[in-house]
């Protein structure tokens, strides 16, 4: 069972990268295109759950839990002051609906910001040496200790209200009560469960659970009648889930004027203020943070009213209750929580990753394509602002290569034209396949008629030679062997095309072998006007295949580049060998007149050529890949019309 705060539903998350872009905190880990959750980093804001319109990030239901608390007939709801807003048309009910689904009293959360209120009157009025830090908002706390561990000391030692009126409820009921907080903030449940007040509260609930609940249980609001909270009832309390509210329940001005006071919600800001303290910008003696713009905003208000509307809503419920409330009594409860222990210390939580060098950084920028500063867009698609924080969130592992779009974009262009290749080599490689099965049965028909006509010709040159000495007859039938003997080479041929023999597998140095075909070549007379050079740095090459086909394989491509290099001034053939733990790459550069770009999708095709009638047969390149497919390898070539052709070989070093 995960018991994160907020975590992800990896089914539901469509890789736009909103939860990476609204997080203060960085707690978003990417991973196979998946946003996920770190736990330990997360301060549980709920930003996240807001902007994803997928709603792919949720909150940890505590409602089965609620329930079960029910059936004790010991749960008391303390109810956060912002409900106003949540239940804007019967709100004046919410209280009846609270005691209806079976808890004993129903309680304003508010009370627990009027307990506090004399604590940080003592704090502001002793502390002299540092700007301190409100510590009502938990996700602010939270932000803190895990992220500015030298503003931990600024926090004030101060429960939440939250915290406040719990302990004030057991002090005033009993341990054995069982304490229900319901408001508008995630970050509430992580504070339940912090080391320092846990076991005050038992269960934390967002308004939307507690609708939830409702809805299960066949309650409607509409159907019930008012009613007020229980005691103790709050005052100036009522204020603190807005903005300043915390400094009007202390009785302190926020006048635009008063620089000792400052007042900070929504992110950014908060963002901001927080920074600006750690560098000791800041001479203010206090500041009021809150991480979302007020209460009212909290990722769970579940409501549709903008923030205005919200914010009228909750004043004009502080006004309609404000002045029923006794203060005789309201004092005295005060005076009653004299003893109460309102303080928390807060302790440093590091999860700060180290910094990435400045080379690693570069190093990871050049894997996404970006060499040069213009390079870097800063098109924030991938949720960082920039390129670069998106390039440290990758080496604090944050982050993957494929969140970056222009890389991937890219990267989906490469894919495709492969994918093009790929699909033309199949196409190829079906056609070739045809035509082989084709060739093979016509070879084999052919084969034994062409072997019985060079035997009776063979036969009948010879019987002739005894009673005539006439060299026509001689050289006619020496004309008819001939044709044949080719007939019979292009047979063999279309049956080495057809792939029907076998591969003599043995190991052998390949680089050996391309040194004994060029030399061949370069005695030639035919080719003496052609440079031939051979690049290999390593001393040998040793591979396990049929060295005679393979051989027949290099002879092709070399006799096709030096046939094309017949008619150009520069000739030159350059050969790279290149060996490694697995495959060997052979290229084979030629500078002749290149292949036209109509003739380059039929090179493979048997009988296809360019040459004239009675220089080639069209077999060559086919049988050469029939044979590279048959060792498991590949071959393709590149070729620009008056500047050359580069067959490109890959070849397994074992054929296993």
């Amino acid at each position: 069972m995960n018991n994160a705060i907020v975590s992800t539903i990896s089914d539901r998350c469509k890789r736009c990268y909103s939860c990476i872009r609204e997080c203060p905190a960085s707690a978003i880990r990417v991973v196979d295109a998946q946003a996920q959750v770190i736990e330990e980093r997360c301060i549980a804001c709920g930003h996240c759950v807001k902007v994803c319109s997928q709603d792919a990030k949720q909150i940890l239901s505590e409602t089965e839990l609620a329930f079960e608390l029910l059936l004790t007939n010991k749960a008391v709801a303390i109810v956060a002051p912002s409900f106003a807003a949540s239940f804007p048309d019967n709100y004046k009910k919410f209280p009846t609906a609270l005691r209806k689904l079976g808890f004993t009293q129903v309680i304003e959360t508010a009370f627990g910001a009027d307990l506090i209120a004399n604590q940080y009157s003592e704090i502001l009025k002793s502390e002299k040496d540092r700007t301190i830090i409100s510590s009502a908002c938990p996700a602010v706390v939270s932000f803190i200790e895990k992220y500015y561990l030298d503003l931990v000391p600024n926090l004030a030692k101060v429960v939440s209200p939250m915290i406040a009126l719990g302990r004030y409820i057991r002090q005033e009921f009993g341990d054995d009560i069982k304490i229900v907080f319901i408001g508008p903030c995630v970050a509430k449940k992580h504070e339940a469960k912090d080391d320092e007040v846990n076991g005050v509260i038992d269960v934390v609930l967002t308004f939307s659970e507690i609708k939830e609940m409702l809805k299960s249980s066949g309650i409607d609001l509409n159907d019930l009648n008012e009613s007020e909270f229980d005691p103790p009832h709050a005052m100036m309390g009522k204020a603190y889930p807005l903005a300043g509210g915390l400094l009007k329940t202390i009785d302190i001005s926020d006048d635009v004027l008063e620089k000792d006071i400052i007042v900070v919600e929504g992110k950014k800001k908060v963002l901001e203020i927080i920074e600006e303290i750690a560098n000791n910008n800041i001479n203010a003696k206090f500041t009021d943070i809150l991480f979302c713009e007020g209460c009212i905003s909290g990722p769970a208000i579940d409501t549709t009213l903008n923030y205005y509307s919200r914010r009228e809503k909750v004043i004009d419920y502080i006004q309609n209750k404000i002045n029923n409330v006794d203060r005789r009594v309201w004092k005295s409860n005060l005076y009653n929580a004299r003893k109460l222990n309102l303080i928390r210390n807060f302790k440093a939580d590091n999860q700060r990753r180290p910094m990435p060098s400045e080379e690693k950084i570069r190093e990871i920028l050049a894997e996404t394509k970006k060499f040069t500063p213009k390079d870097e867009l800063n098109c924030g698609a991938c949720g960082y602002e920039t390129c670069r924080e998106y390039a440290v969130a990758i080496a604090k592992g944050l982050a993957e290569k494929e969140m970056c779009l222009p890389y991937l974009i890219d990267e989906l262009r490469i894919a495709y034209e492969n994918l093009s290749n790929t699909e033309e080599q199949l196409r190829i490689a079906e056609k070739l396949a045809s035509i082989g099965q084709l060739a093979a049965g016509v070879a084999h028909e052919i084969n034994n008629p062409l072997g019985t006509i060079l035997l009776y010709s063979s036969m009948l040159k010879k019987e002739l030679e005894k009673f005539y000495n006439d060299d026509r007859y001689k050289s006619d039938f020496e004309l008819i062997i001939e044709e044949a003997n080719r007939c019979k080479n292009i047979v063999s041929n279309l049956l080495n095309f057809a792939r029907q023999g076998k591969l003599n597998i043995k190991e052998f140095d390949l680089k050996k072998s391309l040194i004994e075909i060029l030399k061949t070549f370069t005695v030639n007379p035919a080719y003496k006007k052609i440079d031939f050079i051979f690049n290999s740095e390593h001393e040998n090459c040793l591979i396990s295949a049929d060295e005679d086909q393979l051989k027949q394989v290099f002879i092709n491509i070399i006799k096709n580049a030096c046939d094309a290099m017949a008619e150009t001034e520069m000739k030159i053939l350059t050969i790279k060998l290149n060996c490694n733990e697995k495959e060997v790459l052979i290229e084979f550069i030629d500078t002749g007149t290149g292949i036209p770009k109509e003739h380059q999708n039929k090179i493979f095709t048997p009988f296809f050529t360019t040459k004239n009638i009675g220089r080639g047969t069209g077999l060559g390149l086919a049988i050469t890949y029939g044979i590279v497919k048959m060792h498991k390898g590949n071959i393709n070539f590149t070729s620009e019309e008056n500047k050359g052709t580069t067959f490109r070989l890959s070849l397994p070093k074992n054929q296993s």
